[in-house]
């Protein structure tokens, strides 16, 4: 419950301040959503959708909200040049309501019910990235030790971190063909995968981001 208090909390205030730039200073909306807006929804699709984007309960919920994410940071890029800022700026909040609302009402509550996902951390690491921390990125994610229900979420929580080009190198103790098949459904053509190591009682495979 307080961790969904927290990301309304952080809601309603991007919700406010965008409404009153609207009504009362539309020239300043475009630093505004440049800013502080995009740098939410770059932290929220490390922290809330990354960790997500693998699970076939969560996948389509994400795919949907980084279509709606890739909308608002379109219309933030034709602030500048529009023709009435005001009434653009409501047009952005519009659709930038429904998409909070979503994540509100419908994404905090599948998280919740995926089995290994820690809402608690991610929300804990939505705040890190928007205080301008950065969050830990191991070079080995080691899930031998980890409930079998809580590795994908780590895993792909882990890949969400990467800049294309990096990788990291995970360890296990039997061949992850299921997680693959879970990285093709979620990132295709985006990932890459190479085993550093194949049995028969440990397996090292180096996951990457696509450059």
């Amino acid at each position: 419950m307080r961790a969904t208090d927290d990301v309304r909390h952080i809601h309603d205030r991007l919700r406010n301040r965008l409404a009153s730039l609207a009504d009362h200073e539309p020239g300043l909306a475009a630093g505004f959503c440049a800013g502080e807006l995009r740098r939410h929804l770059a932290a929220a699709d490390e922290a809330l959708y990354g960790p997500a984007a693998g699970a076939p309960e969560t996948r389509l919920l994400i795919r949907a909200l980084r279509a709606t994410s890739a909308e608002i940071d379109r219309r933030i890029g034709t602030l500048d040049t529009a023709a009435d800022p005001a009434a653009a700026t409501r047009a952005l909040g519009a659709v930038l309501s429904v998409h909070l609302a979503v994540e509100e009402t419908v994404l905090l509550p599948a998280l919740a019910e995926l089995p290994g996902a820690d809402v608690g951390l991610m929300v804990t690491d939505l705040r890190t990235l928007l205080d301008g921390g950065r969050l830990d990125r191991p070079g080995i994610v080691d899930v031998r030790e980890i409930p079998r229900g809580q590795r994908h979420p780590r895993i792909f929580a882990r890949f969400s971190r990467l800049a294309p080009g990096e990788s990291f190198a995970l360890v296990n103790n039997h061949d992850p063909k299921h997680l693959r098949r879970e990285f093709e459904l979620a990132h295709p053509g985006a990932y890459t995968w190479d085993y550093e190591q194949s049995g028969p009682d440990l397996w090292r495979i180096r996951i990457g981001r696509a450059a």
